[in-house]
């Protein structure tokens, strides 16, 4: 996995939004095609955000708590949180310049 990417686990989850001012979280699985497709796009933007956002993944076959949580119904879904709360979300294999806006309008 890319560095600049956190795997975190249910048990992390609220800390690390907590820590960081702007967060996107992917929520997806190993057998999940689209996931897998939408990899290397969260692999950009975490490079193209480093420093200005956290980017984070959740294995939602290893995790059920956090999932749950957040009615996550469909992967990959992409949670966008500003000072630890949602404020967006996005469902599917979606290309980047569907997902910047997402983050651009919590940056200066």
């Amino acid at each position: 996995m890319d560095q600049n990417i956190l795997d975190i686990t249910d048990a992390q989850f609220d800390k690390v939004i907590s820590q960081h001012k702007l967060v996107l979280v992917d929520f997806w699985a190993p057998w999940c095609g689209p996931c897998l497709q939408l990899a290397p796009v969260i692999e950009q933007i975490a490079t193209i955000y480093k420093g200005k956002a956290l980017v984070a993944k959740l294995n939602i076959s290893e995790n059920s708590q956090i999932p749950a949580k957040y009615f996550i119904s469909t992967i990959p879904t992409m949670l966008f949180f500003y000072e630890g709360q949602q404020v967006d979300r996005l469902v599917g294999n979606l290309p980047i310049t569907q997902i910047q806006p997402s983050l651009d309008k919590y940056l200066p």
